[in-house]
């Protein structure tokens, strides 16, 4: 019996440490996420830029990209194209203008220029550059052309999706809806007056008329090379402007520019009859 009992003691130790160790175990969390989650256990919460999805991002505002007609110059075309978001210029660039010799260094010197004012002044009112007369009367003309038909497109918003319209030619009196997207918006007309021949060459201009108003005036055709281009430079803004604010052709003319500015007169007043102004 005194030898039996120190080994009895001993089994039934051994049989309490075993059942002890075995409790443990299967109280012990398991500490391998995926083994949680195939258990059906939450998985980690994400990083918001995990979670957020290729598409969930606010959407950057819808473009459109507008090509003016050619201008012809005297030492080559230049074609004007801009980018347009939210009816405002975002970026214009020349898509002709006059290269080789010397005018392709003035082209090279004149056109970015010019791409910045275009979007600095969100108008084809700007400067020419100096020693690039020729490439920034076509600059602008091409720069206007893109705009009327931006403006023509008005209702429909770049962002939406619109397709500008085709541009209006000259002498073109076709009336231009400003889209069927919107009820009851006013409807502009691009009209352009008959070419009024002065001794310096002929003068042409060309409006936007929205409820019987001018809102733009603008030459498409006038003085070029030399001292004429650049009175004409000088002259021609101010003569745009004067149309505008007084809805007529009842405006003064631009000093040194006297021929220029008659034949701006009778080129509008032209125009205003086919609008019926």
């Amino acid at each position: 019996m005194r030898k039996s009992h120190p080994i009895r003691r001993a089994v039934l130790a051994g049989a309490a440490t075993v059942s002890g160790i075995v409790l443990l175990l299967s109280l012990k969390p398991a500490s391998d996420p995926a083994a949680a989650s195939a258990a059906g256990g939450a998985a980690p919460p994400q990083s918001a830029a995990a979670q957020e999805s290729p598409q969930g991002g606010a959407r950057a505002a819808g473009t459109s990209t507008v090509t003016g007609s050619v201008a012809q110059t005297q030492y080559g075309p230049v074609q004007v194209r801009l980018t347009v978001a939210d009816g405002r210029i975002v970026q214009a660039e020349a898509v002709q203008a006059p290269k080789g010799g010397l005018s392709g260094q003035k082209t090279a010197q004149a056109v970015p220029k010019l791409n910045a004012a275009a979007v600095a002044a969100q108008s084809a009112r700007i400067d020419a550059v100096s020693g690039a007369t020729y490439t920034s009367g076509g600059y602008r003309q091409s720069l206007q052309s893109a705009l009327d038909q931006v403006k023509a497109d008005g209702s429909s918003s770049p962002a939406d999706g619109g397709s500008p319209s085709a541009p209006t030619g000259p002498g073109s009196t076709g009336s231009s809806s400003t889209g069927s997207g919107s009820s009851g918006a006013a409807q502009a007309r691009t009209v352009t007056g008959k070419a009024a021949g002065t001794q310096y060459g002929p003068v042409q201009v060309r409006i936007t008329v929205v409820d019987g108003k001018i809102t733009k005036a603008e030459a498409v055709q006038a003085p070029e090379g030399g001292l004429s281009g650049q009175k004409t430079a000088e002259a021609v803004p101010r003569l745009n402007a004067a149309a505008v604010a007084a809805g007529s052709a009842d405006i003064d003319a631009v000093s040194g520019a006297t021929y220029t500015s008659g034949g701006y007169r009778q080129s509008l007043q032209s125009a205003l009859d086919q609008a019926g102004g």
